[in-house]
């Protein structure tokens, strides 16, 4: 099979790459600013693609089926580690296009849902977006007001204080260390806080979950931001050195930041934090508190922002990833009109929810979005030691934390 790479110099915003002319029997796939044409056979380099995409793409040849190939998305470059064995196509940093035995995918699928997801390539699909930026409308006053509450010294000192404790995994001294800080911090706050047992591993861990209420009567629907607050060393095991600055503190921080920010706030609707557990092992605490929404608490859900490695800046602009489902779609619009408003992130989306906390909400027809770092690069120090303090933007991270602020001060309907 020949694959064909054109790149374009601007955001694409939702290409759909397969226009006349094209080859008879080419397909593509998109990833953000790369568009990627395969075909079973071309005669020669004319065709392969749509005339007038500009510069000579490049192209590959390799001996791979078509129901062979399959995308990944990966944490880290979690995939790769553990399967450097299996041929990449296209790498993109948390996607990669891979040649893959259908039956060996088919394992995979199920073997590490928190570090990776398989799944087969439709033809003629976009993988992630690059979005151009929206035209601008003006900041609305009250809302940047919250925004600029926001602050750098605040979101440090939570991420330090977090990876004070060592290791975070789920069944350690170090995770009640953080959930006992995180609570605390709630409490202190004014939020009502709860602890939630989940058992990961025949073991006990815990979700924090904080509450404000909204004034909005009976008709109050909820606001839900979460993280989570475990660490994880994959090779060393539970004992090993785990910081988890990235990956999740920086999540985990922007919470506690985003506490602070909306503490004397009351909107129309309430506001609920989550910091879960057993995220690294399984996505234990998220799949546990969804499993025990009933039908009309899951009916008052408006959105759920998930936030799992916000400040590892991995590309040379600062970009962040918007993925979800369709279900989720209103809210990466809004998110990403709040990034163009609020900030100077570059927005990069994608339907395609893998390995992390916004899953299990998705799975149960929730809207869901995970905000994390730009997709064209990742931090490959993730579930290591080397996951330090040291590597962390926080500027970068604190500009996520700004985009998400203001898409909750407008779905909770805050007016000053």
């Amino acid at each position: 099979m020949k694959f064909y790479t054109y790149e374009t110099a601007q955001p694409v915003d939702g290409l759909r790459a397969g226009t006349p002319p094209l080859a008879p029997g080419t397909s593509w796939v998109q990833f953000g600013r790369e568009t990627l044409y395969y075909t079973d056979a071309v005669p020669d380099d004319r065709g392969a693609a749509p005339a007038g995409r500009g510069a000579r793409p490049r192209s590959s040849e390799q001996d791979v089926a078509r129901e062979q190939l399959h995308v990944v998305v990966q944490n880290g470059r979690t995939f790769q580690v553990e399967h450097p064995e299996v041929p990449i196509i296209h790498d993109r940093g948390r996607f990669l296009l891979v040649n893959l035995d259908p039956g060996k995918a088919r394992e995979l699928m199920e073997e590490a849902e928190t570090c990776y997801a398989v799944t087969p390539l439709e033809e003629n699909q976009v993988v992630f977006d690059v979005r151009a930026a929206p035209a601008a409308r003006p900041a609305v006053p009250s809302v940047q007001d919250l925004v600029n509450k926001a602050t750098r010294g605040s979101f440090e000192a939570n991420v330090q204080q977090l990876v004070s404790f060592g290791t975070r995994h789920s069944n350690s001294d170090g995770y009640v260390k953080a959930t006992t800080f995180a609570r605390d911090k709630l409490d202190a706050m004014n939020y009502q806080t709860r602890l939630q047992t989940v058992a990961v591993n025949n073991k006990p861990t815990h979700n924090v979950i904080a509450d404000k209420s909204g004034h909005g009567g009976e008709t109050r629907e909820v606001v839900i931001v979460t993280a989570h607050l475990d660490s994880i060393n994959l090779q060393g095991g539970p004992a090993a050195p785990a910081p988890g600055a990235d990956d999740n503190g920086s999540g985990s921080a922007g919470v506690l930041e985003i506490a602070r920010v909306f503490h004397d706030q009351q909107g129309i609707h309430d506001l609920r934090l989550i910091l879960f557990g057993g995220e690294e092992e399984g996505l234990f605490g998220s799949k546990y508190y969804v499993a025990t929404l009933d039908t009309a608490e899951k009916a008052r859900i408006r959105a759920v922002v998930n936030m799992d490695m916000i400040a590892s800046l991995n590309n040379p602009t600062r970009t962040v990833l918007l993925e979800g489902a369709p279900v989720s779609q209103t809210i990466i619009d809004s998110l990403s009109e709040a990034a163009s408003t609020y900030t100077g992130l570059t927005v990069e989306t994608s339907l395609y929810p893998a390995a992390s906390d916004h899953v299990p909400f998705i799975k149960a027809d929730l809207p869901a979005v995970l905000t994390i770092e730009g997709a064209d690069n990742t931090n490959g120090n993730i579930h290591s030691a080397e996951d330090t303090l040291q590597r962390l933007d926080y500027d970068f991270g604190l500009e996520i934390l700004r985009m998400n602020i203001a898409f909750i001060a407008d779905e909770l309907g805050i007016q000053q």
